[in-house]
């Protein structure tokens, strides 16, 4: 599966804007627009995008204590 493809899921299953997780990922709001339009990443930024995908699904996913700790 393509990473714009696995973005579109998580953007779409956890209803995150597009413009939040390219800056919480790599301090880009443009990134998943730019995506969109064909832009290509390298090596150190797709790997960081990768991790944020994980953690954020992790932490997303982790159900709540309803506050408690």
């Amino acid at each position: 599966m393509s990473l714009l493809r696995r973005i579109e899921l998580h953007l779409r299953r956890y209803r995150i804007p597009p413009s939040r997780f390219g800056r919480d990922a790599v301090g880009d709001p443009r990134l998943v627009s730019d995506l969109r339009r064909g832009r290509q990443l390298g090596g150190r930024l797709r790997h960081r995008v990768e991790a944020c995908l994980t953690a954020q699904t992790a932490d997303l996913a982790r159900p709540s204590t309803g506050g408690r700790a």
